[in-house]
């Protein structure tokens, strides 16, 4: 069993279409480390979930990156999305940015189950004290050793638009790909193209040629 850590049914019902309906949703909520890159927010969540399940878990972290404003609001997307509103954020980048609105949605799945493998080299994986106390990284108290991380990446590339359309969830409506939102597109045809489906796919390889 593989626990996908989320509470939001939407990124769960993604997950099963590339990874069948082994996943199961696992609502614990993680302690989100500031960094600025979805790396080392992710591995910590991984790390910490696993402790908490005891089993194979799955944590994402997602952004959204606004060339213009430098990637911002990037990894603090979910923060930016909760205070001021998925519409201030289309507001903002309508005045200051006038046409130049590209921007990028960018996910890092981040795999934990306990044992050994290749994993992703991070800060504490490195062993690099300084940067994995500076992003939260912990030590396995009991085994005195890090736990192993691997991480899996997807981008898509589009630009932020009035929003449109009923579906998805999050910055969905104001993410334009390919003529088209997010939101406007059905759950198959979102997940052919989503930084999370692109990231999913690698994950979907890689974990069954571990399983086999």
């Amino acid at each position: 069993m593989l626990r996908y850590v989320t509470t939001n049914d939407g990124k769960v019902r993604e997950a099963r279409e590339y990874l069948g309906d082994g996943v199961e949703q696992l609502d614990f909520d993680y302690t989100e480390v500031q960094a600025d890159d979805l790396g080392p927010i992710a591995a910590h969540g991984a790390r910490e979930a696993y402790r908490h399940a005891g089993e194979p878990v799955l944590v994402d972290d997602a952004g959204l990156f606004i060339d213009g404003f430098d990637g911002f609001p990037g990894p603090y997307s979910a923060f930016v999305e909760d205070t001021l509103g998925v519409g201030a954020v289309q507001r903002l980048a309508a005045r200051e940015l006038d046409d130049e609105r590209r921007a990028a949605f960018d996910c890092t799945l981040a795999y934990c189950d306990g044992d050994e493998f290749d994993a992703t080299p991070d800060p504490v994986d490195r062993d690099d004290r300084v940067a994995a106390a500076a992003t939260g990284a912990e030590r396995d108290e009991q085994e005195g050793r890090a736990l192993p991380v691997k991480l899996f990446t997807g981008t898509v590339r589009g630009r932020i638009v009035e929003p449109r359309g009923d579906g998805g969830f999050g910055y969905d409506p104001i993410f334009e790909h390919d003529g088209r939102t997010f939101a406007e597109m059905n759950a198959e045809e979102k997940n052919a193209v989503s930084h999370r489906g692109r990231a999913l796919e690698k994950f979907a390889e890689w974990f069954q040629e571990r399983s086999d």
